[in-house]
């Protein structure tokens, strides 16, 4: 479903609407907003759920004044008329205490997403969030590719897309660059993917 208009803010009411009544029929669907598109982001597996959980206690682990704040949506894109809502977000502890449903992305130093397995995996998590991502001026952004069994760290960004994008497979040491800071140790994601 694609919804667009002439004025991004009406783009961005119409879709906050339509997340409030998705949100009281059904807790399975949870929406996003990016280049004008409605997208449905379908309720993560439990190897989603686990790859989650490792990166989560690495990052407390190694950085433990930040949190990796799972599903914390964010205003992305020019203007912060865009929606997205990252698997986890990186950032100081408190980061969005009273911000409500979309954030402002400002604190953010690593937006992550798992990739899924369905039919928008190609579109939404390697070519719209990178993209999304960068306009906003988050600094890094990890894709843990579970179709293709790799890590992509995305990092520089220039305002439209990433300068820098380094891809490993799963079971090579992946660097997060400042202000992330954090090396991981990938061979575990091995265990979950099909």
């Amino acid at each position: 479903m694609t919804v667009t208009t002439d004025r991004n803010h009406l783009e961005t009411e119409v879709f906050d609407e339509l997340t409030r009544i998705l949100a009281r029929t059904d807790e399975r669907v949870r929406m996003e907003l990016i280049d004008g598109k409605l997208r449905s982001k379908v309720v993560p597996d439990g190897d989603h759920g686990r790859i989650i959980e490792w990166l989560l206690r690495i990052c407390m682990q190694s950085r433990p004044e930040l949190f990796l704040y799972p599903d914390q949506g964010l205003k992305v894109q020019a203007y912060r008329s865009g929606r997205a809502r990252p698997d986890g977000s990186l950032a100081p502890s408190g980061a969005f205490v009273g911000q409500g449903e979309w954030a402002d992305p400002g604190p953010v130093l690593m937006a992550v997403e798992v990739t899924s397995y369905d039919s928008d995996t190609d579109a939404r998590g390697r070519t719209e969030k990178p993209r999304a991502y960068a306009e906003t001026g988050i600094p890094v952004y990890l894709l843990i590719d579970r179709d293709t069994c790799e890590v992509t760290v995305y990092s520089e960004p220039d305002g439209v897309r990433y300068e820098s994008a380094r891809t490993v497979p799963f079971g090579k040491t992946v660097v997060l660059p400042g202000p992330v800071d954090i090396t991981l140790e990938t061979e575990q994601l091995k265990d979950w993917v099909r």
